[in-house]
């Protein structure tokens, strides 16, 4: 099944709902940076939440959500865009846990205390950034939080990650619900009542549950009207060209000291887990560049 997310409004203008399937995106960021299960569901949660996030800037403009822990993930951070996009990585991918008393990945006490900032990056315009406390270290609630506190926008975000026996990805997604200012009393306790009765999202997207079955379940009664859909990539930025702009960074000596030591030059991206190994000759080329430049 496809990854993808639907925006939609309640046809009563009183509900803001997104949700997303994105199972094959978290297993292709557990692929690529070999998280262990507590760490991959900690990403996977952060994927989806910038993802939803995303969902709601204008064309062109991007978000980084970013996770600052005192818990054994130190950092997660993702970015997304409005056309589906996300990259992500989690600062220790082998972080090991044991599962809660409810048998459940123990994403909190990976995260622990600490603070959930969220980047909007905007044509022509400097970045802004919002920060709140983490009040759960669960991520869901973390956002929920913050687009309640940060944003003053009422919203329940549900973000979930399943794993398998053979410690696979079984399930991935999430919902991001949003009251519009002229929420009604009758529609708040109608939502109320159907997220307190609401099973995990990983749970539903494991039984087989499309996003639009996913809002059906939360909406209830509440008739609504699909905005937009995208499909979903895990999709870095990075190049072999772009890396190699980035030795020059390095400076000479550095550069030097590494061909002497290894023979090569090896850079890895933190988003993507790509390696870029680049050889003795391609770096004596650039040294070679460096010099002309610095004549000039």
């Amino acid at each position: 099944m496809e990854d993808y997310l639907i925006r939609a409004i309640t046809t009563n203008k009183e509900l803001r709902a997104l949700a997303l399937r994105s199972t094959k995106l978290v297993a292709e960021a557990q692929k690529r940076h070999q998280t262990t299960p507590v760490a991959t569901a900690a990403l996977g949660r952060v994927l989806n939440g910038a993802l939803l996030t995303a969902s709601l800037v204008k064309s062109g403009e991007e978000i980084v959500l970013k996770i600052d822990g005192t818990g054994p993930a130190k950092k997660i951070i993702a970015e997304a865009n409005q056309k589906g996009e996300v990259r992500g990585y989690i600062a220790n991918p082998q972080l090991e846990f044991n599962t809660t008393d409810q048998g459940k990945l123990d994403v909190a006490r990976a995260v622990g205390a600490g603070e959930l900032s969220l980047t909007k990056i905007m044509d022509m315009k400097e970045p802004y950034t919002g920060s709140v406390p983490l009040v759960s270290g669960e991520i869901g609630e973390d956002l929920s939080y913050y687009f309640t506190a940060s944003e003053q926008i009422p919203s329940a975000v549900g973000l979930g990650v399943m794993i398998d026996k053979d410690l696979s990805v079984k399930a991935a997604g999430g919902f991001l619900i949003q009251l519009l200012p002229d929420a009604s009393e009758e529609t708040i306790e109608l939502l109320e009542k159907n997220l307190a009765e609401l099973k995990s999202v990983s749970s539903l997207i494991e039984q087989g549950f499309s996003p639009e079955e996913i809002l059906d379940t939360l909406l209830g009664d509440l008739d609504y009207r699909i905005m937009a859909r995208k499909e979903l990539e895990f999709k870095c930025k990075c190049s072999r060209e772009r890396s190699y702009e980035l030795i020059t960074g390095l400076g000479r000596e550095d550069i030097e000291e590494t061909i002497e030591k290894e023979g090569q030059i090896e850079l890895k991206c933190h988003f993507c887990g790509e390696a870029y190994i680049f050889a003795k000759d391609e770096i004596e080329k650039l040294l070679k560049e460096m010099d002309e430049a610095e004549e000039h």
